[in-house]
């Protein structure tokens, strides 16, 4: 059977059981299951390959002990050893704080994790369904992890858990235009599923990592951190399948949660690649960590703030945010001086509303810049849907190839040669100054229609009016004979 319709088998079972409630719930039930079954085919590799390897998991709960075998543990005994043992038991799992202890991975993972499955024998089909894949057979893995990346696709429909996927096309295109390489200090401050690391790494291994030393670069400095537990969860186990040791960068945080001014020289990176969560507000007291003149409950104006602090002098970003962002007054007009004085905030590509459908349909933006020169000259670029299409949507996502022209616009890694288009413009500084940091530049190459002299519109207002007057006195008078016969 092929990983596909193993994994459609698994989730046909799930459904049958009553404890698993929707989508969110199934994603979750089946991501702390494939975590286990992932990292015990690692450990099996690494204790043949390293001497004295010992896996983070103590030997009674390990996958191959208590799930390998198809005629094992079913019914009450499962669940019972589930909830009562495994559990309690990778909830409390001590670490010993060493950088690389697994431990801390296999802790951070089942802390706020939740077995929803009812019924023992539905969880045995389950497992022995999971044990079909091997996670060793690198072709076999790889497969798996374009089915994964689909399973986190359709978080979209899971109701709010689609605030956790960002479009793969836009996070391969951010990190193409970065260009991120090993040994440089990549973060992502809210990493969701992690889409932004995956793509860098994707990236990375396919021009620049040639050694064994260069791959121990790269996954040396990454960085994430994610708020919430599901996708904390689902973060790591994706960074299981794609090659990671030691996930255990991937910490179950807020980052907004730590004071502004603690975050120093030490904590600054070379790359910030993040879809900061946007239109949420932060719970009270959050925006006290911040400098008064950049409080704000506003999550994404948070993330902004720490994101230019943490950038090193010369390091680059790409930032995904709202146009409330690019308009937006009080505060963010701090913010967006505060940017563009410290950052050279070189182009602003702009998305139609449609692109992160269904979970939001406000119109978004791909902001890049780089720490260290304020900014002389903003690019635009508007992305159209591609024609004869009129919207984004589950069915019709946007696509690598959509971008491509973006790309051929772009002037390489320098910039270089770029030119107006229909869809392209330049702004100074000064222009954006003139109009008090309002960034929400319209394409001046579109005219608007023409909607006619203010004075024969009024004329025809008033008109219009007296005819709507006319037709009320008409109907109040019938009414009023209606009454009287």
């Amino acid at each position: 059977m092929s990983v596909r319709n193993t994994v459609k088998s698994i989730q046909d079972i799930m459904r049958q059981d009553v404890g698993v409630d929707g989508d969110a719930q199934r994603i979750s039930q089946l991501c702390w299951m494939f975590f286990l079954k992932i990292i015990d085919d690692q450990d099996q590799q690494l204790e043949l390959m390293q001497k004295g390897y010992r896996s983070p998991i103590p030997e009674k709960y390990q996958w191959r002990v208590w799930a390998a075998d198809p005629e094992g543990m079913t019914g009450d005994e499962l669940l019972t050893f589930i909830n009562s043992d495994l559990f309690p038991t990778l909830k409390e799992l001590p670490t010993a704080g060493n950088p690389g202890d697994r431990r801390r991975v296999v802790r951070a993972v089942f802390e706020d994790a939740y077995n929803y499955m009812k019924s023992g024998q539905l969880m045995r089909q389950v497992i022995n369904k999971i044990n079909q894949v091997d996670f060793n057979n690198l072709a076999e893995r790889q497969h798996f992890g374009d089915i994964y990346e689909q399973i986190l696709n359709d978080l979209q429909s899971a109701g709010n858990a689609g605030e956790y996927y960002t479009p793969r096309a836009l996070t391969a295109f951010m990190v193409d235009r970065i260009d991120p390489n090993p040994g440089e200090i990549l973060l992502d401050p809210a990493c969701g599923t992690g889409g932004f690391l995956t793509c860098a790494l994707r990236y990375m291994r396919e021009r620049y990592v040639k050694k064994v030393e260069d791959e121990q670069r790269m996954q040396q400095t990454l960085r994430a951190v994610e708020k919430k537990q599901l996708p904390h969860m689902l973060c790591v186990t994706n960074m299981l399948l794609h090659g990671i040791e030691d996930p255990g960068f991937v910490r179950h945080d807020n980052t907004l949660a730590r004071p502004y001014i603690s975050y120093t020289a030490s904590d600054r990176v070379d790359i910030i690649l993040t879809n900061p969560p946007f239109g949420g507000r932060e719970e009270d007291g959050i925006e006290t960590n911040f400098p008064k003149h950049f409080q704000n409950r506003e999550t994404a104006d948070l993330f902004l703030a720490l994101i230019i602090r943490l950038l090193k002098p010369g390091g680059r970003a790409a930032v995904v945010l709202p146009d409330g962002s690019l308009f937006g007054e009080g505060v963010k007009t701090r913010l967006k001086e505060h940017l563009m004085e410290e950052c050279n905030l070189h182009t602003i590509v702009r998305l139609p509303n449609s692109v992160f459908k269904p979970y939001a349909s406000i119109g978004t933006n791909l902001l890049f810049f780089e720490k260290g020169e304020p900014t002389q000259d903003i690019w635009f670029y508007e992305h159209h849907v591609p024609e004869g299409q009129k919207a984004y949507s589950m069915t019709k996502p946007i696509r690598v190839e959509h971008l491509k022209p973006c790309v051929d616009w772009w002037g390489g890694l320098k910039r270089k040669g770029r030119k107006e288009t229909e869809v392209t413009w330049r702004v100074t500084v000064d222009e954006v100054k003139a109009r008090g940091y309002n960034l929400d530049f319209k394409n001046p190459h579109i005219v608007a229609d023409d909607a006619g002299d203010p004075e024969d519109l009024l004329a025809k207002l008033v008109e219009s009016e007296k005819r709507t007057a006319a037709l009320g006195d008409q109907l109040k008078a019938a009414l009023e004979e209606a009454l009287l016969r």
